[in-house]
């Protein structure tokens, strides 16, 4: 017997339960039953799904195919990196900045360093071989963290051999970044006023060797899916992101440039040795849809590649010309026994694969160890936007839409 508002499950006709509590007895979500509409349904995407990118779920309502909203849900790969930071010296603080986005620890532990290299003064000391090199790996790093972006992209897309392709590639790379470091993907290997080890005999060879087998390898990938008519039906005038709804939303890195402005922090900041390098800053431009489209968004990264191999080509020339390895070159010479900066509250940005990676530094000027540091994680805010472009959507597109940010959920949940 059916009374009102109650549900009678199949098989049981004594057992009746009411909407509200069927609801209740589900994960927690955000759309109460009486704000859904007749004809509005909740579809759950994750947490463990193969289009969310990571341990994400996105509540989606949907009209048949058409999306409403959608409500990301995180907290489901907490790092507790702020909360480690409190009771850590500076320097043993970098593993842990690694493990936010672990695609690109390299560039998350290279900002950090900078922040407390500049606090305590050290910035424009360091011998120009140090900074050539932090340069030089983390380039490398942006190359295999945009391989990553690009082959997934495809996967959600339906491409499978992209995705073989780029993490053939992306192999080289971290086989040439465990040879420097010693880890392959976490690698503390920049450290404060210096870094962890010369790069080893050979390295620049290999290096050029690397760089001169993949030039014509992302001139076939470009060919295979940049440039598909599939990949550009599914990608093109699907999740348009204006401009100002880009800069409102805090968003940084390809996100933004994928609208059209030209805004890197590399350019803007002119930090290390950039602004003795020539390389442009790709930006969308609409020539496949609309401008800041999940097309522009993917050949923002895509062009993002080919100078990024510029910039280690420069690079290399300058590591075995005018800053080649000496005798007498010690790359932790500038390294402090201890880093005690002096009380201030400080903020430190720089470009990730991904936007601004930022940290927020606050010391007491007593002990080596921060009072508080907050990172400003450039995926986080970059997936807060992702209700905001996929309204009115298909239900295919929202997997379009979400592979485009390109997010790493060890960095949205810190």
């Amino acid at each position: 017997m059916n009374k009102g508002n109650d549900v009678i499950l199949p098989g049981s006709e004594q057992n009746e339960i009411s909407k509200e509590t069927l609801l209740k007895r589900a994960a927690p979500i955000r759309t109460s039953l009486q704000e859904l509409k007749t004809e509005e349904m909740i579809l759950n995407l994750g947490p463990q799904h193969p289009a969310t990118h990571g341990v994400l779920r996105l509540e989606v309502i949907t009209d048949g195919e058409v999306v409403i909203d959608v409500v990301p849900h995180l907290g489901y790969l907490h790092r507790c990196f702020e909360k480690h930071a409190e009771s850590l010296t500076y320097a043993q603080i970098i593993p842990y900045c690694d493990r936010m986005d672990y695609l690109a620890a390299m560039n998350n532990e290279w900002a950090f360093v900078m922040g407390v290299e500049k606090m305590l003064g050290l910035t424009g000391t360091l011998p120009k071989r140090i900074e050539y090199i932090r340069v030089l790996v983390c380039e490398l790093n942006r190359i295999a963290s945009h391989l990553v972006a690009i082959g997934a992209y495809g996967i959600d897309i339906g491409a499978f051999t992209p995705f073989l392709w780029c993490f053939r590639d992306r192999q080289h790379i971290l086989n040439l970044l465990e040879w420097s470091s010693g880890a392959r993907m976490l690698y503390n290997y920049i450290w404060v006023g210096g870094l962890f080890f010369d790069i080893p005999p050979g390295f620049e060879q290999r290096c050029l060797e690397f760089i001169q087998y993949f030039e014509p390898k992302l001139k076939e990938l470009n060919d295979l899916l940049t440039n598909n008519d599939i990949f550009i039906q599914r990608t093109a005038n699907v999740g348009v992101l204006p401009l100002r709804t880009a800069i409102d939303y805090g968003g940084s890195g390809p996100m933004l440039r994928g609208s059209g402005l030209k805004w890197d922090l590399r350019r803007v900041d002119a930090y290390s040795v950039y602004p003795e390098l020539e390389f442009e800053i790709p930006s969308g431009e609409g020539k496949m849809g609309t401008v800041g489209d999940c097309w522009d968004r993917h050949f923002v990264r895509a062009r993002e590649i080919e100078e990024s191999v510029k910039i280690i080509r420069q690079c290399l020339d300058k590591l075995t010309t005018d800053y080649k390895r000496t005798p007498d070159f010690d790359p932790r010479g500038m390294c402090p026994k201890k880093s005690r900066p002096k009380a201030m509250d400080y903020y430190v940005r720089a470009e990730n694969p991904r936007g601004e990676i930022g940290y927020y530094f606050i010391t007491d000027g007593k002990t080596d160890v921060p009072v508080r540091v907050k990172a400003r994680a450039p995926s986080f805010c970059n997936l807060s936007i992702l209700p905001e472009i996929s309204r009115g959507a298909l239900l295919p597109d929202l997997i379009a839409i979400a592979g485009s940010i390109d997010i790493v959920l060890g960095e949205v949940d810190r």
